[in-house]
């Protein structure tokens, strides 16, 4: 199928790495659905990609993704609006220096960075799987090695831990785990499923926090990857006809790389979506006798 006659839907699209890849695909002739918070950011980002790419079909979907109903509201917004998903694109993510909870109760962190992507994911499923073959790429960060799934307390109202990070390490480790169950479950369908590292970019990330970090992101942007080298592994799974079928897998610069140990470990896998279906109000009722 030719680019012009897919679609791709991008989350985090208004800055850093999500903004630099709906350019690069809105050039390649794409149609585009991109989503953001801020409704004049969002507009004026759109206008933006539509004026440098000459592609007038990049649409644009307002929605707060740390709350699971906005997320409800987008999925069935992109439904009502578009007939196929060729891509769908999970890049919305932020750390938090100090602990916050969304209006469903959530930690932040946890909630933006995995669990909008896991529901976003299943409730726009079906129309991905009538689109097939598509794809999935799941944004996650090499921060994730270390990290572990602190299931005792996941929302860590216990120990939020030194700058955010703690928790951001675990919201990317689950969104590698989310991953490789996703593509076990998808085995077949013609729909697959991978992650990424975009490397240490220099974005609007982790500057919305006050104090040491905002300046400490700043002397570290000064050695970052541009917005576009960190977009460019993104674009390539979204487009590239080599990773057609490829599933699964971690990519960094392109490459298939190794994730840490415990993000192949299917117990786990199983456990957090269990877990995250029941918070994300997808858990299936248990059969009658």
């Amino acid at each position: 199928m030719a680019m012009q006659d897919k679609i791709g839907l991008i989350t985090g699209a208004t800055n850093g790495i999500g903004k630099a890849a709906a350019l690069a695909l809105a050039r390649q002739g794409m149609t585009l659905v991109i989503v953001g918070r801020s409704p004049a950011k969002t507009q004026a980002v759109r206008d933006e990609i539509r004026a440098a790419s000459d592609n007038g079909r990049v649409e644009m979907i307002v929605a707060d993704l740390s709350a699971m109903a906005e997320v409800r509201r987008a999925a069935g917004e992109f439904l009502a609006r578009f007939d196929r998903l060729d891509v769908l694109m999970n890049n919305a993510g932020a750390v938090f220096s100090e602990r916050r909870e969304t209006v469903d109760g959530y930690e932040m962190t946890f909630a933006l960075n995995h669990l909008s992507y896991f529901l976003l994911t299943n409730l726009l499923l079906e129309r991905l799987k009538a689109s097939a073959p598509a794809r999935i790429i799941n944004v996650s960060s090499g921060a994730h090695r270390g990290a572990t799934i602190n299931f005792d307390d996941l929302h860590l109202r216990r120990g939020y831990g030194l700058g955010g990070f703690k928790a951001y390490s675990q919201s990317k480790l689950a969104n590698i785990l989310f991953t490789y169950e996703l593509a076990r479950r998808l085995a077949g369908s013609g729909v697959t499923a991978n992650a990424m590292h975009p490397g240490f970019v220099a974005t609007g990330f982790g500057r919305n926090n006050p104090g040491l970090m905002n300046a400490v992101m700043g002397l570290l942007h000064r050695f970052a990857l541009t917005p576009e080298q960190g977009a460019d592994t993104l674009v390539y799974l979204a487009t590239a006809p080599e990773v057609e079928g490829v599933t699964g897998q971690y990519f960094e610069k392109r490459k298939p790389v190794r994730s840490s140990a415990v993000s192949y470990d299917e117990s786990v896998a199983r456990r957090l979506w269990e877990v995250s279906e029941s918070l994300v109000g997808l858990a299936q009722p248990t059969p009658a006798a």
